[in-house]
């Protein structure tokens, strides 16, 4: 069997619930989504992915938003970065090699500023109205002002994880320090 999409596909398909996949769905959403996207995206039908959200919305896992033309539904960006943290604390890292991670993504977000002399990913965006640029450095600029705003969000999250570092500490490490 290859590892296509499709093959994968069809496997997550016969190995999850609708509702698995929904919550895998919106695990990964970066921004409000609509339940027809959501559906759409976990390959179920639209009322039953509703009520999974629903569910969702009432645990305190996603927030909906009634204020636009569409209902959204997006998850709990703080619940999401504290996760992460955790991720990050039980990874196996030191601590010293996440501040070395953070120094890098600092760097590299400081390089981009320098090289475009811009100082945030909007800026960079609005330098695709230069006419002189060709479709390959649109693209290219598109994409970095992706990447650095993805950097901006880890390096919060980094940064939160090394200041709680022992905050973080699985319980029985925590109680092992304190005896």
């Amino acid at each position: 069997m290859t590892e296509d999409g499709s093959n994968s596909e069809g496997l997550m398909k016969r190995q999850t619930t609708g509702e698995d996949r929904v919550r895998m769905v919106v695990r990964q959403l970066s921004e409000p989504r609509t339940a027809n996207w959501i559906a759409s995206e976990a390959g179920w039908s639209h009322e039953p992915t509703k009520r999974v959200l629903e569910r969702l919305v009432d645990d305190g896992i996603l927030h909906r938003d009634e204020s636009g033309t569409h209902t959204t539904y997006y998850p709990d960006y703080r619940r999401q970065a504290m996760q992460e943290a955790m991720r990050l604390r039980d990874s196996g890292h030191t601590v010293e090699e996440l501040t070395d991670r953070l120094a890098e993504m600092k760097a590299q977000i400081r390089d981009w500023g320098d090289e475009f002399n811009v100082e945030s990913p909007n800026q960079l965006r609005g330098t695709l109205a230069d006419e002189t640029l060709d479709a390959d450095e649109e693209n290219r600029r598109r994409e970095i002002a992706c990447e650095w705003e993805h950097l901006q969000r880890r390096i919060k999250i980094v940064g939160f994880a090394i200041r709680e570092w022992d905050f973080l500490a699985p319980t029985s490490e925590s109680t092992e320090a304190n005896s």
